[in-house]
């Protein structure tokens, strides 16, 4: 606090006494007293009134300053009035109860919110496995179909399984650290997943998978970063060109791995790849082709925050898309 603030904060009762000492001058005045010890008078009132209003301002900010010193020094701000210091007068004890009272009334109807949410969450978890069950009778009755249906109804089911797998995922982002186990693993055994997961997608859209120099080891989630993986598999079909062609390659990078994920499809506008990764943006193509929900690119980017991979992008419209990954570096970091 400045102390212009501090006398700006007091400047009604600073006029008023100056009125007042002014009119009480002029009495002294009309009533006789000499010049002279009114002005001794004046002076004397002058040093206390500014030596009262210096102690007041030094007193109020070594009080905001051991304010400031307490909220920074906490982790959860909300519990800031539980932890300020004994009030000093009547008003400030008032004030200090209401800001507990506020201060509970937050911290209950945040405690409500995150059990609202995490059932919220649980519920989506027990909906998704079980999901599955009739999913997987839906593929076993395919088997018994013509070719062409078969094909179809296959395609469709995969489409349906992306959607649900993203929706798990979706709903664990919000406490990753309970599914998370960090172990050492290989780029080639995280694309063999993500592409066996994905496999009927690929062949189905004619999608030509080429890999390269995956052989580099990683300390990560080997589950959540086939997901990933899988998120950008299914955006280079989606968005896939004239003889469409996916390449995974790697490279070391001192002790950390850089993987790129490139296509040759349609590409991504200059001026909408600042917002690719925002959550429900779908941008001009995914208006175009239809079936985008703008989450795929959102889940990719928070998951790789929780994974410490760093996920940058690029991309020239009509000329294809290439999505970088860098794992962070182990202490063991090499080939296998």
């Amino acid at each position: 606090m400045t102390f212009g603030a501090f006398l700006s904060d007091r400047l009604g009762a600073l006029v008023l006494r100056a009125a007042c000492t002014a009119a009480a001058a002029a009495f002294l005045l009309a009533t006789g007293t000499s010049p002279g010890v009114l002005t001794i008078v004046l002076i004397a009132w002058l040093f206390v009134a500014a030596g009262a209003l210096a102690a007041d301002y030094f007193r109020c900010r070594a009080h905001l300053e051991e304010l400031e010193a307490i909220m920074d020094g906490l982790d959860q701000k909300h519990l800031f009035a539980e932890c300020a210091p004994k009030p000093r007068t009547a008003y400030e004890r008032r004030l200090l109860a209401l800001m507990r009272r506020s201060g509970r009334a937050m911290i209950g109807a945040v405690s409500d919110a995150q059990a609202s949410q995490r059932e919220y969450r649980e519920y989506i978890e027990s909906w998704v496995h079980e999901i599955k069950t009739p999913m997987t009778a839906a593929q076993l009755l395919c088997r018994g179909t013509e070719a062409e249906t078969r094909r179809k109804l296959s395609r469709e089911l995969a489409q349906i399984e992306n959607h649900v797998e993203r929706a798990l995922f979706y709903a664990r982002t919000e406490s990753p650290e309970k599914d998370f186990v960090i172990r050492r693993t290989t780029l080639a055994d995280i694309a063999a997943q993500a592409i066996g997961h994905h496999r009927t997608l690929l062949i189905q859209s004619g999608m030509r998978i080429e890999t390269e120099e995956l052989d580099c080891a990683v300390y990560t989630d080997e589950k959540w970063a086939a997901f990933l993986l899988g998120q950008l598999l299914q955006n280079a079909v989606r968005y896939r060109g004239a003889s469409p062609v996916l390449s995974l390659s790697a490279r070391l990078l001192g002790r950390q791995v850089q993987l790129t994920v490139s296509d040759n499809g349609i590409g991504i506008p200059a001026h909408e790849l600042p917002r690719v990764f925002d959550r429900g943006f779908t941008g001009s193509n995914g208006r175009a082709r239809g079936g985008s929900t703008g989450i795929g690119l959102y889940l990719c980017r928070r998951l790789a925050g929780f994974l410490e991979i760093d996920l940058r992008i690029k991309s020239e419209e009509g000329r294809g898309t290439a999505v970088l990954l860098t794992f962070p570096a182990g202490e063991t970091l090499s080939k296998v």
